[in-house]
């Protein structure tokens, strides 16, 4: 297997969605179309567009549907599902990766929106950093109320991940060694997924930061609204420019 081989692909789709249940959504969060579009129908086309045909995804118990959803929506890829309630991000990221095995994996949460043009770019890039133990897709554009800033230096490796301000943001979106998995520490040590990712740099992992220019962290209606513009526009560029259809 070549260094910029991605193994396989990984989905992290077992938050709450509190902030869009409070804005009045009652599906669960997976499910909450953009354009039309459900979230993970959206993800896991992008996914397939790029070469990936094995996906583990987790959801938890209240989105047990949306595992049959996403098979029947695509027959031909090997979708695995855990349904289980996690108590943080970093459990369901270290639940996803632990099984995914020991190659390359494009993991992401559910809840990004971002041109396929600039998906494809970020995965293009990032095949690219084959000394890396994470490739982050970061963005200058900060849209959400809880942003986790991102340093870089001018090789754009991670120098430093957290703090009040900062150029990038991280955007929901990783490529990653699946050995980081053989020695990441049990979901019990860290909260969050950015406790994780600030203790990979920390140990001196390599970990790489790749700029796209605008991605929609979808957390609540306002968010929401931004998202479908972003798919608006792009539905009317030229399909050559777009690349293949949503599946």
């Amino acid at each position: 297997m070549s260094a910029s081989t991605i193994h396989a692909g990984g989905i992290i789709a077992a938050g709450q969605g509190s902030r869009l249940k409070r804005d009045g959504f009652k599906m669960p969060k997976p499910v909450v179309p953009v354009a039309g579009v459900p979230l993970i129908q959206r993800v896991v086309a992008q996914f397939a567009e790029v070469g990936i045909t094995r996906l583990q995804v987790i959801f938890n118990e209240d989105g047990r549907e949306c595992a049959a959803f996403i098979r029947e929506r695509f027959p031909n890829l090997d979708i695995r599902c855990i349904v289980k309630n996690t108590r943080s991000s970093y459990e369901s990221f270290w639940e996803v990766g632990r099984v995914s095995g020991p190659g390359r994996i494009l993991m992401s949460t559910v809840d990004w929106i971002c041109p396929g043009q600039r998906f494809r770019q970020f995965v293009d890039r990032a095949r690219r950093c084959s000394d890396a133990s994470a490739v982050l897709a970061v963005t200058p554009f900060v849209g959400g109320e809880r942003p986790l800033w991102v340093s870089l230096d001018r090789s754009g490796r991670v120098t430093g991940i957290g703090g009040g301000a900062g150029e990038v943001v991280t955007a929901g979106l990783y490529l990653v060694s699946g050995a980081i998995f053989d020695r990441a520490p049990h979901p019990s040590a860290f909260g969050r997924l950015r406790d994780f990712l600030t203790w990979l740099v920390a140990c001196g992992e390599p970990v790489y930061g790749v700029a796209i220019e605008q991605v929609i962290d979808v957390d609540c209606a306002q968010d929401l609204r931004l998202a479908e513009k972003v798919a608006r526009d792009e539905a009317l560029e030229p399909s050559e420019s777009r690349g293949g259809l949503l599946a």
